[in-house]
């Protein structure tokens, strides 16, 4: 004789499925299971929860703005400028709620953020392999960012193709190039493994695109769709460098990096740079 005894409330020609013969579809492709279960704390302390979730929360939010760039990249690539913005602007809700990801750990007082900092080692954010992904579809290129990852070969594989590979911006200004605009060669052939360098005939070009009758033309859309992704990521690392700064003043950082000091470098730095130098000539 059963005995069980079914929710009223879940009875009915109406009532959801309840019973299936293995896991539920909803596990099956969300593996929620999974990622509920990836945190082990090294310490007692009940604060180290929200760090951990929270920092892994940011991983899964660099993926899909990684995967959200990368479908903008090639469409670019292929002129298909509708996808490149469709992927752009997608990202663009998806960085502000990566953003909003340091709400949760911007009011850590430097107590609260000691008492479990010593559990992280020489762990530390710039050691992120899908962070670097993203700074190199920026345009931030830099092979000595690949040796952290030496030890682990499918993500040191990966990094290094991304490291080869036109970034965003790449493939936006190798667009302008086919479309007619006066992009040099030394830009669209340059070393797509060296870092990205701001050039007055790019800045020249987009002041032309942006002094244009047409407001609504798609490459001043384009233009500003990139804008807002430089404006997002100067957000993020602003943010990033105000809480680091809340939690542990100017102290080294972990994994030996400068802290506050080395953030404060990179708050200060545009991506897409002429795209911002641009507007002081239109």
């Amino acid at each position: 004789m059963s005995t069980n005894h079914p929710d009223p409330e879940a009875t009915g020609a109406d009532a959801p499925h309840l019973d299936f013969a293995g896991t539920t579809p909803y596990e099956d492709y969300v593996h929620a299971d999974v990622l509920t279960h990836l945190q082990h704390l090294c310490s007692d302390d009940p604060g180290e929860m929200v760090f951990l979730v929270t920092t892994q929360v940011m991983e899964l939010w660099f993926t899909v703005i990684v995967h959200e760039w990368e479908t903008a990249t090639r469409a670019l690539r292929e002129d298909r400028i509708p996808v490149a913005r469709d992927a752009l602007k997608r990202s663009l809700r998806e960085l502000e709620a990566l953003n909003e990801s340091w709400r949760p750990l911007s009011g850590l007082t430097p107590a609260q953020f000691n008492s479990y900092r010593g559990s992280l080692g020489e762990g530390s954010g710039f050691q992120s392999a899908m962070y670097r992904r993203m700074e190199f579809l920026l345009g931030d290129k830099s092979a000595s960012m690949l040796v952290p990852h030496r030890g682990t070969p499918r993500v040191y594989a990966e990094l290094e193709k991304a490291l080869g590979e036109p970034s965003l911006y790449d493939e936006t200004l190798t667009l302008l190039a086919r479309r007619g605009y006066a992009i040099p060669e030394a830009v669209t052939g340059r070393d797509l493994t060296k870092r990205y360098e701001p050039s007055p005939e790019v800045e020249a070009v987009w002041a032309e695109i942006y002094a244009s009758d047409d407001q609504n033309d798609e490459l001043v859309r384009l233009g500003e769709l990139l804008t807002d992704v430089g404006e997002l990521v100067w957000r993020w690392r602003n943010d990033h460098l105000v809480a680091t700064r809340r939690a542990m003043g100017s102290k080294t950082g972990t994994g030996g990096s400068a802290g506050v000091a080395w953030l404060e470098k990179r708050a200060t730095k545009n991506v897409f740079p002429e795209l911002w130098t641009a507007r002081s000539h239109v």
